[in-house]
């Protein structure tokens, strides 16, 4: 229904026992509509970290030593983690993991813990190309010998969206 389902993101809760959000809305005293503004805008990365919802800035405060930070850049981690090995169940196993958009194509550290325990299902990345690869650039980080391909996809979504503006505009 709304795109609090699935990933924690910058600002977004993500998967959340929705006894927590009763709780903390009945704790806090608030009505639903700024409940929906914690849920939807003061939650994921921001929320836990209490920095920001950009990673680069997450980084900068774990080298500070922002705990905070810390737990909300693992969390960050595992629960990616954790959908890779949820859709791999459900679909029997996979050929390709894609990592894609800002996060994806530029931390190559995230890619790596992603990966790291996901041996069992075929996957093994290829470090030094893993290391080298960020933004702009769609690069295959796999192993030679890995079964599941591992892809990074360059993004633009600016020229999405004005593609489809313009495609939307021209009918």
């Amino acid at each position: 229904l709304t795109p609090t389902e699935g990933l924690m993101m910058g600002t977004r809760v993500g998967d959340v026992d929705p006894g927590a959000l009763v709780f903390i809305g009945e704790k806090e005293g608030l009505s639903m509509a700024q409940l929906s503004e914690v849920i939807n805008k003061k939650s994921g990365v921001l929320g836990v970290s209490g920095v920001s919802s950009d990673m680069r800035e997450i980084e900068e405060a774990i080298s500070q030593g922002n705990e905070r930070a810390k737990l909300a850049l693992e969390m960050y981690d595992y629960r990616i983690k954790k959908y890779v090995g949820a859709y791999a169940a459900a679909l029997g196993g996979i050929d390709l993991l894609v990592f894609t958009a800002g996060v994806g194509e530029n931390r190559a550290a995230l890619r790596t813990e992603v990966c790291q325990g996901l041996e069992f299902l075929g996957i093994k990345l290829d470090e030094s190309i893993n290391e080298v690869t960020y933004g702009g650039k769609s690069q295959v980080i796999s192993a030679a010998d890995s079964r599941v391909k591992v892809v990074v996809v360059a993004t633009d979504e600016e020229y999405m969206i004005a593609r489809d503006t313009y495609d939307i505009l021209n009918k």
